[in-house]
């Protein structure tokens, strides 16, 4: 029996493999584990992975999920994860498989840490480059297969009933429906202008407003109970920790350099991206290749007052078609042929595992 280890350390490095787990655990040939758990500080300040409660919000095998410790002992074919790190590798296995949890244009991911995976799943034509520019796809390197990015299938291959979804969310579906979701890094616009522009949204009344905190922010703030105070009957604060849904079921897309925007483009809908400068600057500071020159926030209009982001919103919902094109060529450079990556992942994912001899055809291999 072939075994597949998969390990994360926030809910959306699983919500990324979900759809490749969902596949992989109808195959009789195939022993699936899951480790990992929310990264915590210890005692002396050491980081600790809390395995507690970290899959519950999913329908997993429950058997099948062992502490880090246990999983550190463990002998697989595969470990696969969403994330750089290699702390989650267990004993002994055959191969490292890299799926990635985002594709935002601060491309963090984009970095030598990957190169101790040994196969790379790459969402599509745009990271290709970045890797090629970054000297990532080497001959002696990972390698390096254009798989399309697992988690935005459903954006495009799924129906959903967008009022009884808002019905269910707390809101009227009457009303157009703003999703704002900023990330989870230092300086978000959260932590900066995020309270005051609820307010003004909530203010100015005329939109349904839901709010989705990062699910792992850098700096360990409770959201959910300081922003619960400014829920009313067109603001809620979204709990689920998927995002995908709302997504959908939003007018318009609220953010600062969440790779959601990316994710969005598929929908092809108005965006509003609220100015961080030192978020951005911190990006730099780290060395990963931002990019606000190719599309970067482009496919949006940028705000950096609550008053101006209640104006772009209603800039953004009276004309919706406003920088379509922009959007639509970033959907095609980013995403390798949308709504077919979960099986396209997957296959890779049995490759790794010599479970299949021959990749998809639509699964390319980059060369150097």
């Amino acid at each position: 029996m072939t075994r597949i280890l998969f390990a994360g350390y926030a809910p959306v490095h699983f919500l990324c493999f979900l759809p490749v787990y969902e596949r992989l655990r109808e195959e009789a040939d195939v022993e699936i584990w899951l480790s990992g758990g929310f990264r915590r500080k210890g005692a002396s300040g050491e980081k600790v992975h809390e395995i507690e409660g970290f899959y519950d919000p999913f329908e997993v095998t429950r058997d099948r999920v062992v502490s880090l410790d246990q999983a550190r002992q463990m002998e697989v074919d595969v470990v696969v994860c969403a994330h750089t790190s290699d702390v989650f590798f267990p004993r002994r296995f055959g191969k490292a498989v890299q799926i990635f949890h985002g594709v935002s244009f601060k491309n963090f991911a984009v970095r030598d840490k990957v190169m101790r995976y040994d196969v790379l799943c790459i969402p599509g034509p745009y990271h290709a480059e970045l890797f090629r520019k970054e000297g990532l796809i080497r001959e002696d390197g990972p390698a390096c297969l254009m798989t399309g990015f697992a988690k935005a299938d459903r954006l495009v291959s799924t129906d959903l009933d967008r009022d009884a979804f808002l019905r269910a969310a707390g809101v009227d579906p009457r009303r157009p429906t703003v999703l704002y979701a900023p990330p989870g890094g230092k300086n978000n616009s959260l932590e900066t202008i995020g309270e005051e522009t609820i307010v003004a949204i909530a203010n100015d009344g005329r939109w349904n407003l839901l709010i989705k905190p990062h699910d792992h922010p850098k700096r360990a703030i409770d959201w959910f109970t300081r922003l619960a105070p400014l829920e009313s009957d067109h603001v809620r604060v979204v709990r689920d920790l998927d995002v995908v849904d709302y997504l959908r079921a939003s007018d318009l897309l609220l953010t600062d350099a969440s790779s959601v925007a990316v994710e969005y483009t598929l929908l092809d809908r108005p965006m509003v991206f609220i100015d961080v400068p030192k978020l951005l600057k911190n990006v730099l500071d780290r060395g990963a290749p931002l990019d606000l020159t190719t599309y970067g926030r482009k496919i949006g209009t940028v705000a950096s007052t609550p008053a101006e982001v209640v104006t772009q919103i209603e800039h953004g919902l009276a004309a919706p078609a406003a920088g379509s094109d922009l959007r639509r060529a970033m959907a095609r450079e980013v995403f390798h042929r949308p709504g077919g990556a979960s099986a396209r992942v997957t296959a890779a994912v049995r490759w790794a595992a010599g479970l299949q001899a021959e990749l998809p055809d639509d699964v390319r291999v980059l060369q150097p």
